[in-house]
């Protein structure tokens, strides 16, 4: 069973078909060698949309399926689907994230409850195989959001696309039992300043929010990557990890979208011993380039040779 598709039905959470219980369809699953990669889609998604559900789409094994923002589909991106005995486990997770923003953010604190208790009752029947997370925007607070109902080591690695989530809960969330044996890899670029911009202008902020995670996030267990930093690209390239430099000044999906993203994501959970917090961070600028860098830049003008070079 490469894929395994559950969504969060408010805080509780049940197979997206067949008639088979939770507890039966997680038993089942278990059985397998290989990482648990749990995928999480942002806003604008609902399970069983005629058109919009993320499992025909985003989740889609089969990369034609895919029409999200002309993604490639995320499990065989992520080494699914190859019929390796050892490929793992893709939990592709829904919740319904049609809706307003404030809205959606309830929606996502109740599917992190519901994604707590798939967690559980996957490691139950098998301690022995990691669990990672991959979100993306509003999908971040859903993982961030399981943390607190989860015992220590329940994840991996959480790699947060382009995160919808302010600093200070993401931070208190790496500070419980199950966060602080987790690392987060935060991915971020000025292509999504306006996405934060609006995020932190009609999300509802805690007090003391601080600004979305797209800006850094401070912790020992956790280093940000601004995929749109030529000094960061190269770094990558590296350490093996060659990515696409980015061709556009505003999008929220180029985390993913970009070639090399997904192959480098898969890396990061198949492979972390051979990319360590401390290899990521080697290298790396001090911190994240300043918001709306990207979009102010002048423009690059190819200037024309010199008419002495261009006689022959």
């Amino acid at each position: 069973m490469p894929i395994l598709r559950i969504n969060a039905r408010g805080t509780a959470a049940v197979p997206h078909s067949g008639s088979r219980p939770l507890p039966d369809v997680l038993a089942r699953a278990a059985d397998g060698a290989g990482p648990v990669i749990v995928m999480i889609h942002g806003l604008k998604y609902a399970p069983g949309h005629p058109r919009h559900c993320p499992h025909h789409s985003l989740f889609a094994l089969n990369s034609e399926a895919s029409t999200a923002a002309a993604a490639p589909g995320w499990p065989r991106q992520l080494g699914f689907g190859t019929g390796h005995p050892d490929e793992g486990l893709a939990l592709t997770f829904g919740w319904a994230a049609r809706r307003p923003i404030r809205a959606a953010q309830r929606a996502a604190a109740d599917a992190g409850m519901a994604l707590a208790e798939v967690v559980h009752g996957l490691s139950r029947h098998a301690p022995h195989r990691p669990v990672h997370v991959i979100a993306h925007s509003l999908g971040v607070d859903v993982a961030l959001s399981a943390l607190p109902h989860l015992d220590a080591g329940a994840f991996g690695r959480i790699l947060s696309l382009a995160g919808a989530c302010f600093q200070a809960p993401a931070h208190a969330a790496l500070q419980t039992p199950a966060g602080a044996t987790a690392e987060l890899i935060n991915i971020t670029s000025r292509e999504n300043d306006p996405f934060d911009f609006l995020f932190e202008r009609f999300a509802t902020a805690p007090r003391g929010a601080g600004r979305a995670i797209g800006q850094g996030i401070a912790a020992p267990n956790a280093v940000t990557l601004q995929l749109d930093c030529a000094h960061t690209l190269a770094h990558l390239d590296r350490l093996g990890a060659p990515i696409e430099d980015p061709d556009r000044r505003i999008c929220h999906w180029s985390a993913y979208t970009r070639r090399g993203t997904l192959r480098f994501y898969n890396d990061l959970m198949r492979r972390p011993d051979t990319l360590p917090l401390a290899a990521l961070r080697r290298g790396l600028p001090q911190s994240p380039a300043p918001r709306w860098s990207r979009l102010l830049a002048p423009p690059a003008i190819a200037l024309p040779l010199p008419f002495a070079q261009n006689a022959s």
